[in-house]
């Protein structure tokens, strides 16, 4: 089990030096890919389009670019990304984050060893350079805990796992769900019988700032949070004490002024 495809969507209002970074960072890694699917998720710049044409013309046959005419959202685009995938196994990458060089490594030994389909860690999130690292997000490690974890709080860092295909295309892959599909996807298989795990040691750096946090504020979050809470009591995933403990706690982060939420994520909930 040693081949899998890298799964990354890009956009036009992503940094050239960022997604170059972040390539470079999936193309260095103790145990390469033979399967990268880029796609294109709308029209981007000309200096987007100089970074994909120079990675692809110096790594021939590597590289999968999918062009698509008009932006979808990146469910939509990761999605689309998913079907030319030529693995079973699929590593999720951002395009402006960094993976540590062993992350796939030490995923796919994860893999090997262990009866699972999801496999996260922990990440690091930084301010412009990778040595700027102020917080980092640990998550738990073994699948009950995941899947009690899951209740309550988003129980993978998306931008760090590797997952089987089957279990996320079986669950109708990511859908619709504003700010939440990622979220919504993990629930989804978790209740399928999905099994996970994650690394408890740090395996990719995630870039942060306070646009992250603005966009985990405001009344149209607020609603879609409500909404998702919702779906996870209707559907018997989670409880009524799950409920409440969640709505109360994440309205109270989503209305504060930003400044004082990335303060509250950074001493509450990272570490």
């Amino acid at each position: 089990m040693t081949s899998y495809s890298v799964l990354m969507s890009v956009y036009y209002k992503e940094d050239p030096q960022q997604l170059k970074d972040s390539i470079c960072s999936m193309l260095n890694q103790t145990m390469p890919t033979n399967d990268f699917v880029l796609v294109c998720d709308g029209p981007l710049t000309e200096e987007l389009d100089a970074v994909i044409k120079e990675f692809d013309e110096r790594n021939p046959g590597l590289f999968q670019i999918i062009w698509l005419e008009e932006n979808q959202g990146l469910g939509t685009a990761l999605n689309i990304g998913m079907r030319y995938c030529k693995n079973d196994l699929i590593a999720r990458m951002d395009s402006d984050d960094i993976s540590y060089p062993d992350r796939c490594e030490k995923q796919l030994q994860i893999f090997e060893s262990h009866n699972v389909d999801i496999v996260g860690g922990t990440v690091q999130e930084f301010y412009g350079d990778i040595r700027n690292v102020t917080t980092q997000r640990v998550l738990p490690k073994d699948h009950n805990d995941i899947y009690e974890f899951a209740k309550r709080r988003n129980p993978f860092n998306h931008p760090s796992v590797m997952y089987r295909r089957e279990p996320i295309v079986s669950v109708g892959g990511y859908q619709d769900f504003y700010l939440f599909e990622d979220y919504y996807l993990w629930v989804r298989a978790l209740k399928n019988g999905a099994r996970g795990y994650n690394i408890n040691e740090p395996i990719l750096y995630m870039r942060a700032g306070s646009e992250m946090y603005n966009r985990r504020g405001g009344v149209k979050y607020l609603k879609s949070m409500w909404r998702f809470r919702w779906y996870m009591k209707k559907s018997g995933f989670s409880g009524w004490l799950d409920f409440l403990y969640s709505v109360v706690g994440h309205s109270l982060v989503c209305l504060i002024p930003n400044r004082f939420r990335q303060k509250l994520y950074e001493i509450l909930l990272r570490r």
